[in-house]
């Protein structure tokens, strides 16, 4: 499966190997989503250059295997996204592993899991798994699969019960206190194998930076990846100039990207190579509003880039503010302009409904925002993307709960009434969507039976209520509780950077901003 013509490696992988075990990387998603997913290919590769370890890439659609699911050791699941566990528990019951850790014996791989969503939280899936990865996985991952090449044969709980001693391993059935792994970065990331099966096909991905420094009250990726790191400048132009040997299509990956301190040195440089006479096509993962600079915009337009995202997230200063995104109605005008003298056709807007304190004004103010830019600048192109507010573990809005369902669906409609009417088009994600997402985000280990019931429903939206009423399970108290600061979370016996009382402090002095 993996020697596939479609794959070219940008290392050297070991062909023959002394192998003493055998472990499956697996990916709750098709192979298209796994090939553009840097993360996942980087902790492959990582195994994949051990002589001592077989490991092979195992996808959703995976239709057969090189190793045998019976002589597999270690089965390690990347966690994006909330509903993953579907594919997880699909792709467990494909190779007939038992869903429940305390129903696997002596020869079933042991099944773990690391990624943003477990390293939130992983109580609710406390019973699927006998390990988890919490915090920066590249390292940690080799070292946990290295520990069970040299440990092997001492048995699943004695192993468990080493591994639990490791800092950033939580193992559920030991109930162990975990400090979440925070790497220093000192070399860039990046895609290992190109193939043009991927969602971005052929495309050199790299980070450029992680974590950001803005703390939007609401965002998870900010708050569990403090603080910010940056790559320094020239291992980026080395990582850049080995990914263009291979391929004229780059992406560079960071939450907050632009606050990289030589950013602009970056695009220069790339812009350079392009004058040079190098075709390049490369896009980014975001930009600030207020870091957007001529020179930046040259560089992408000049990569063929025709339009970019920009998260505004609210449309009045004030809610921006309450949320601790200080951007002002200037700097969205001003960014525009930029782009526009640039050559940039568009821009699409991501916005946020359902924040704490939103009113119907700050609705209002979006839709006048964007009357505002049609106005003065006809032939650019404005689009939104809007998602309704979840709230998220480890974040200053973790103690409040969702908007009703109803009432969030009608701002959306009422938004994207408004904004047609100007000419602007506009997405909303599914309220109901995001109200089980919330769920699962506050949940605990009481929702074990109800995530295994949404499985067995078949797992769409409708599976979910059906669930909550056959096992009578109160979803409201995790999705719309507002929780007091004295309240203890599921997810606290995780340390994390900046910890819980800072995290009261900033919810305080972002509300009291209302």
């Amino acid at each position: 499966m993996n020697s596939a013509v479609y794959e070219k490696y940008l290392y050297t992988p070991l062909k023959l190997k002394q192998a003493n075990i055998n472990v499956w990387m697996a990916f709750p998603g098709p192979e298209s989503f796994a090939m553009s997913s840097l993360g996942y290919l980087w902790l492959y590769k990582h195994i994949d250059e051990n002589p001592k370890i077989n490991v092979e890439r195992v996808y959703s659609d995976s239709v057969s295997t090189t190793i045998k699911p019976s002589e597999i050791d270690l089965m390690g699941f990347s966690f994006t996204f909330d509903t993953d566990y579907i594919h997880i528990f699909e792709m467990l019951e494909k190779y007939k592993i038992p869903l429940r850790s305390k129903e696997r014996d002596e020869n079933s791989p042991l099944v773990f899991a690391g990624g943003p969503v477990v390293t939130a939280n992983p109580t609710p899936y406390d019973d699927f798994f006998d390990f988890f990865i919490i915090g920066d996985g590249e390292e940690l991952n080799l070292k946990i699969v290295e520990e069970y090449n040299n440990l092997k044969g001492i048995g699943r709980s004695e192993f468990l019960s080493k591994i639990s001693k490791i800092e950033g391993i939580y193992v559920p059935s030991l109930s162990n206190r975990v400090k979440k792994v925070t790497k220093k970065l000192e070399e860039c990331i990046y895609t290992p194998i190109l193939s043009d099966k991927a969602y971005f096909p052929n495309t050199f991905i790299m980070e450029a930076s992680r974590g950001c420094a803005n703390r939007c009250g609401f965002c998870i990726a900010s708050y569990l990846n403090l603080p910010l790191r940056c790559i320094p400048y020239e291992k980026i132009i080395e990582t850049i100039d080995f990914g263009l040997e291979y391929t004229d299509k780059i992406a560079l990956l960071g939450a907050q990207l632009s606050a990289h301190p030589r950013f602009e040195d970056i695009c220069n440089y790339i812009y350079t190579i392009i004058q040079e006479g190098r075709h390049i096509e490369m896009s980014v993962s975001s930009l600030r509003v207020d870091s957007i600079t001529p020179n930046i915009m040259k560089t992408l337009v000049a990569c063929g880039q025709k339009n970019i995202t920009l998260a505004i997230e609210a449309g009045s200063e004030r809610l921006r503010r309450v949320i601790n995104k200080n951007l002002k109605k200037e700097q969205i005008i001003n960014a525009v302009e930029i782009a526009k003298s640039a050559g940039l056709k568009g821009f699409k807007f991501y916005g946020m409904i359902g924040l704490p304190t939103e009113t119907n004004e700050d609705i209002d103010a979006l839709i006048g925002l964007a009357k505002e830019i049609k106005s003065k600048y006809k032939t650019f192109d404005i689009s939104f993307g809007f998602s309704t507010f979840v709230p998220k573990p480890n974040t200053p809005f973790q103690w409040f709960g969702r908007e009703d369902t109803k009432s969030l669906e009608n701002k959306a409609n009422y938004l994207k009434k408004e904004l047609h009417k100007i000419g602007v088009q506009a997405t909303v994600s599914s309220a109901k969507w995001d109200y089980w997402q919330a769920v699962l985000s506050r949940g605990d280990s009481r929702l074990s039976s109800f995530l295994e019931e949404v499985y067995r429903q078949g797992g769409k939206l409708g599976a979910y209520k059906t669930a909550a009423k056959k096992l009578n399970v109160d979803t409201d108290k995790y999705a719309h509780c507002n929780f007091s600061y004295n309240d203890n979370f599921p997810w606290d016996f995780i340390d994390v950077n900046p910890g819980k009382d800072f995290l009261i402090k900033e919810s305080q002095r972002l509300i009291n901003l209302d």
